[in-house]
């Protein structure tokens, strides 16, 4: 059983677990290469990389990374997972992917995760139970079109005592991995904390602050690797309304932190009007664009054309409206599991 993330229009996420679930929605596979097509500026190419998490590398990334079309792999990898016990790093999995990959001249982004949006929070234990850290994560809502989800947990980046301890997480993992991995990526910015359940001080300001904050010690500390952020919405804003978007990417750009999403979705009105524009305006500005075509992205239909979003669509949307060097496909996209084109 695999634990899938679902988005919704706006932003709030939950997950459902599936067993081999396999979406049929995105039509016919249209005859890309591994180069999917040409930016703007004509010197970069769009590369199509796996996308899936390290607990499903075997199961589902190592059937389909042979692919001639297919750059390497994206994989999530919980906190907890990397760090058992407070200060004392497991690295011993992405050690394992890299000795799969480097035979094959494939290679590895790490999405190093801090927020999960079903039970269980899979955080470090003593950052849950140490009073230093006031819980060490707050409750978020999951609630979209698709109903009510369970409820989910983001780590407090906001308590300064909570980011020094991810911040040495990354630390850590530069010492050992810089200049080893195709680059390093923090999670989406949408997030819902349930404030009548907060006890841990959360406010808007404060995690749009402490985002930043990590933003700017992960390029810090990998200096070879190239470090993103994702940025899809700001809990609190809407179109830009408190600035925060037109921050973040000012942010990027000044210090060389790459920029990303989840969710490739041509013309989907809440993305268009948050993240979107922002990447069609600084295209060229930043020095890695990743964006990633997820499990739900294939439930959605083009509200242009009223049918699903097809290959190509996804594809052409990222690259030439979004800018993206990379292109993260989920292993359950019906094209991964035709021939490939060469």
């Amino acid at each position: 059983m695999v634990t899938k993330r679902i988005a919704v229009g706006v932003g709030v996420l939950v997950t459902v677990t599936l067993a081999g679930a396999a979406w049929t929605a995105s039509g016919a596979p249209a005859p890309l290469s591994d180069k999917t097509s040409a930016s703007a500026s004509g010197n970069k190419e769009t590369k199509n990389y796996l996308y899936s998490s390290m607990g499903d590398f075997d199961a589902q990334v190592k059937p389909l990374i042979d692919r001639p079309d297919i750059a390497g792999v994206q994989l999530v990898v919980p906190w907890k997972m990397l760090e058992r016990k407070k200060n004392q790093y497991d690295f011993s999995e992405i050690d394992r992917v890299l000795g799969e990959l480097q035979p094959r001249h494939k290679k590895l982004f790490l999405q190093i995760q801090d927020r999960f949006f079903t039970a269980p929070t899979r955080l470090p234990d003593y950052l849950l139970s140490d009073p230093e850290y006031r819980g060490g994560a707050a409750v978020t809502k999951n609630e979209n079109g698709l109903g009510a989800g369970e409820p989910g947990a983001v780590a407090a980046q906001w308590n300064p005592q909570v980011r020094g301890r991810f911040q040495q997480l990354l630390k850590a993992l530069a010492q050992r991995f810089d200049g080893r991995l195709a680059g390093v990526n923090l999670p989406e910015t949408a997030t819902e904390v349930d404030t009548k359940k907060d006890r841990t001080g959360y406010s808007d300001d404060s995690y749009f602050k402490a985002e930043l904050a990590n933003m700017a010690y992960g390029k810090k500390v990998f200096t070879k690797t190239p470090f993103i952020q994702y940025v899809n919405f700001w809990p609190g804003e809407w179109n830009n309304s408190r600035n925060y978007m037109k921050r973040t990417f000012e942010f990027a750009k000044s210090h060389g932190i790459g920029l990303g999403g989840p969710d490739i979705l041509p013309n989907r009105p809440a993305q268009m009007e948050n993240s979107y524009p922002f990447f069609k305006k600084y295209r060229g500005q930043l020095p890695i664009v990743a964006m990633a075509v997820q499990e739900p992205d294939f439930q959605y239909k083009n509200p242009e054309t009223k049918k699903p979003y097809t290959r190509q669509e996804f594809a052409d949307f990222g690259t030439n409206t979004l800018g993206a060097d990379a292109i993260f496909w989920a292993t359950s996209a019906p094209w991964l599991h035709q021939p490939a084109t060469r």
